[in-house]
């Protein structure tokens, strides 16, 4: 049986002009996910003001897109919910990525939109495109509640390099673990190269709709930076500015409240000192019960690194000590330190209670050696080491209850590595650390098996 196969004119019109951009080199070795076309991608839900009632949301689609809006409802069970949905109109920002890294698409657009007047504590459905018949699907989150509430989150150190291959797993596999997480908060070095669109291409598929659902909480490492921030860092997320800052720090610092959580997210990489004012002032405004700090470069680098001026990095540590800061994360030497240090007392020295939980963290695949000796050699600052590891991609679980901040240390597979939990008398300040690391010898460069680096 002879089978006939008729090309429309505009299919052949389309073949025809697919052939030429392929013969002229154009998208040349680009794959369908990498490139921008009328329906939406690479879409990001933001903090963008008080989480019980504002969320934004940035996408990116090619430059046919004239008039780019997104629209909301509150969830229902029926599915005639989006009957109800409000249409809000984005912004547009127009990049040419022939001066990025590794890619011949030309301009391509991200738009942006602010959800404004949300119901706390409520369940939304909220899809963006070009307001016809180019849409995504509907993507639910929840909004904060105003009063401090159980909730937990997701902390990831570098993703940074072979993220579509080897870092999926791990951002999937802490959707498992916590797939009610209220946000994700990822430490800096989320690609390699700055302006590489093919790389920052592999994050995006690599979280898949975890990006849209998950609201996340992106921090700055250096590898965002080629001699100046990305290029595709500002369109691509849309966060608060502060305006009391430097505009080079603006969407790379700024502060978080989340029932009783306050997140105050730092930039390591630039105009350090320019920074310990907005601290201070984050950390001694009232409204929050539980503190988090985040940034890419560790106070007590495991590799002995010099990531900052000293007389920055004690000012940074001292406020931590003065507010007593519970958490601090942080990414960039790519191996798993957990230590903590004590509250100090008036005399300035180290005393014996417990004050505050610093981590270092990698969920990519590249990984280092920890200096011999280095963490011991905080010793003089109170700081002690209580859990360490090389060689294994990370995620980190969260949760905040009342009293009690649980944290845990799960490995790319879901097993459990580390976890503690802190214990806080709110009224007093008072905190005591109970260790619960599992029966589990702690994992070396050595023992286990080596995933190539060169190259990277």
């Amino acid at each position: 049986m002879r089978t006939t196969i008729r090309f429309t004119i505009p299919a052949l019109l389309l073949a025809f002009a697919l052939s030429a951009a392929a013969h002229n080199g154009e998208h040349q070795d680009l794959r369908h996910w990498e490139l921008a076309s009328p329906d939406p991608d690479r879409i990001f839900l933001t903090f963008h003001g008080d989480p019980a009632t504002r969320r934004a949301v940035t996408w990116r689609t090619d430059t046919s897109v004239k008039r780019p809006v997104a629209e909301i409802a509150v969830a229902l069970g029926e599915p005639g919910f989006d009957q109800m949905a409000e249409r809000v109109e984005a912004k547009t920002q127009t990049i040419d990525l022939s001066k990025a890294l590794d890619t011949t698409q030309g301009e391509v657009r991200y738009h942006s939109a602010i959800f404004q007047n949300l119901r706390p504590g409520t369940l939304y459905a909220y899809r963006v495109g070009d307001g016809d018949k180019r849409w995504s699907e509907w993507i639910q989150f929840r909004t904060a509640s105003k009063e401090p509430r159980p909730f937990s989150f997701i902390y990831f150190g570098d993703a940074q390099n072979d993220v579509l291959s080897r870092w999926s797993r791990v951002i999937r596999m802490a959707h498992q673990t916590a797939p009610d997480a209220a946000f994700a908060l990822h430490a800096g070095d989320l690609i390699d190269r700055a302006n590489a669109d093919t790389e920052w291409a592999e994050w995006f598929k690599a979280g898949g709709y975890l990006h849209a659902q998950w609201t996340g909480i992106p921090v700055t490492g250096n590898h965002e930076y080629a001699g100046v921030k990305s290029m595709l860092w500002r369109p691509q997320f849309t966060l608060p500015v502060e305006s009391s800052l430097p505009q080079a720090l603006h969407e790379t610092v700024y502060t978080v409240d989340y029932q009783g959580v306050r997140i105050i997210v730092l930039n390591s990489n630039e105009k350090v000192s320019e920074q310990v004012a907005y601290l201070e002032a984050q950390l001694k405004k009232p409204g929050y019960r539980w503190s988090v700090v985040t940034f890419h470069h560790p106070i007590f680098s495991p590799m002995g690194r010099k990531n900052y001026d000293e007389q920055d990095r004690q000012k940074w540590k001292a406020l931590f000590a003065k507010h007593k800061v519970d958490f601090v994360l942080q990414g960039h030497d790519h191996s798993y330190v957990r230590g903590q240090v004590p509250v100090i007392d008036n005399d300035g020295t180290p005393g014996s209670d417990f004050q505050t939980l610093y981590v270092t963290s990698v969920s990519g695949p590249k990984q280092y050696k920890i200096k011999q000796g280095q963490l011991e050699s905080y010793a003089s600052e109170g700081y002690t080491t209580q859990r360490k590891a090389r060689n294994t991609q990370f995620f980190q679980v969260i949760e905040i209850d009342g009293d009690r901040a649980s944290y845990k240390a799960y490995t790319a597979t879901g097993a459990l590595y580390d976890a503690a939990v802190i214990e806080k008398n709110h009224a007093t300040g008072e905190k005591k650390i109970i260790q619960r690391i599992p029966h589990t010898d702690e994992r070396t460069y050595e023992n286990t098996v080596k995933y190539s680096t060169q190259n990277l």
